[in-house]
């Protein structure tokens, strides 16, 4: 790929990531367009401001489908690089036009907000038995802290996104975790990525043959039964694309979510009183998290399908270009210049990009908000005084420049009980 016609030297990726904030403000500050190496020596773009990112995800000369990458096939990338798991699925998120079309419309009705808003009531029962684990969870140690990840911000979302799914609950565990291998995890080998691909669309066949075996009422059933109007299905890679993509994105996306949410409003407590004292609505907690600190930060891919120019900057044809979130959800010329503070009254907010633009638009996005929004309202509720265990700076983030959030999430559900003193010589 010829560079980008910029006289500053390309960003290499760091596989392992890290918090992603100090880094867009480096490179936003040198243009809205950035040239990046990513991880195995591969020439790439980033797109950091916010008005050339929604130009950039909406544009109709940007393409999905990886045939518009030539030096994936050209012998240029290695056979076993780790990246290749974004270029090669098969689903609507790596679909153009007819077919993008095709594959949505077949998910697309299980996601509006009508049948979404059906689901509130399981959501609610889902988040009140979560959070009574997790007090008992914090009870049981000694030092009256839980991990909120593990306890609440995960099973949350998994266990709805697999009761969509019709995946049964032995599963769910083995799955998180290779879906966290393969999309989120950037540091790994490439034959660590390979081989949990292999066993996550492995596993993935074997739910498909579950329900075929059985049909259920669940979104799995529906897509393997579901016809176009000349009687095709959806092929075998259609299908488990799709299922890989309602799982990875119903989940890791909404864990990273409720887990940035919680870190900001314990580290912002007068934010969290506006809430409390009902000047602002959890909807708007929801809206500023994702702008301040979405849950993904840079996702690939997209490829110009043309030499296209971009705030100025031409990104050559078939570039492989990263949608950079976590940037331009903190652009000064878009959100002001007081873009770097957590303000949930910030009339901007909900006009954020963490759920994408444009056709590729998340069809996920209407029960990632209502789940989020039960969630924190449920949890800040029962739990008024939550707060951090540790302080955040010390919080370790996630090994990724893909997803954004920490690996755990400690906190104490309830404050810390004085203890009695007992009378001198007692």
């Amino acid at each position: 790929m010829p560079p980008l016609n910029t006289d500053v030297p390309a960003h290499v990726i760091d596989p392992a990531g890290g918090c992603p904030h100090a880094l867009n403000a480096r490179l936003r500050a040198q243009g809205a367009v950035a040239e990046v190496v990513l991880p195995g020596g591969v020439p790439g773009a980033v797109v950091l401001g916010h008005d050339a990112l929604k130009d950039f995800l909406g544009h109709p000369d940007v393409a999905k489908d990886a045939r518009h990458f030539p030096a994936l096939h050209d012998g240029t990338i290695a056979p076993d690089w780790p990246l290749r798991v974004f270029a090669n699925a098969q689903g609507m998120h790596t679909a153009d036009g007819a077919d993008h079309r095709r594959l949505r419309s077949l998910v697309g009705n299980a996601f509006t907000a009508r049948q979404v808003e059906r689901l509130r009531p399981r959501i609610e029962e889902l988040t009140a038995a979560l959070l009574d684990g997790l007090g008992r969870a914090a009870d049981e140690a000694p030092d009256g802290v839980a991990d909120l990840r593990t306890h609440f911000a995960l099973p949350l979302p998994m266990s709805v996104i697999c009761e969509l799914l019709g995946v049964d609950p032995e599963h769910r565990g083995r799955l998180h975790h290779l879906s966290n291998t393969v999309i989120i995890a950037t540091d790994t080998t490439p034959a660590e990525a390979m081989a949990a691909v292999r066993e996550l669309v492995e596993l993935m066949g074997t739910i498909a043959a579950a329900r075929r075996a059985n049909p259920g009422e669940d979104l799995t059933s529906a897509l393997i039964a579901a016809r176009e109007g000349d009687g095709d299905r959806l092929s075998e890679a259609e299908l488990i694309g799709t299922m890989r993509l309602m799982l990875v994105a119903g989940h890791e996306t909404t864990l990273n979510l409720i887990s940035n949410a919680v870190r900001a409003l314990c580290t912002h407590r007068d934010q969290l009183a506006l809430v409390q004292e009902g000047k602002a609505t959890w909807s708007d907690v929801v809206d500023e998290t994702l702008r301040f600190d979405g849950p993904v930060s840079w996702f690939p891919f997209r490829y110009p399908t043309r030499d296209l120019t971009v705030d100025g900057t031409v990104i050559p044809k078939g570039t492989p270009v990263l949608a950079g979130y976590t940037a331009a959800g903190r652009d000064e010329a878009f959100h002001g210049p007081d873009a770097d503070r957590f303000d949930i009254t910030r009339p901007t907010a909900a006009r954020n990009l963490s759920f994408g633009h444009g056709a590729h638009y998340c069809v996920g996005a209407p029960l990632a908000r209502l789940e989020a929004t039960i969630a924190l309202e449920r949890l800040f509720t029962r739990y008024p005084d939550l707060d951090l265990a540790v302080p955040e700076p010390e919080l370790p983030h996630q090994r990724s420049f893909i997803g954004n959030s920490v690996q755990a999430l400690p906190v104490r559900p309830q404050p810390v009980r004085p203890q009695p003193v007992r009378p001198a010589g007692g």
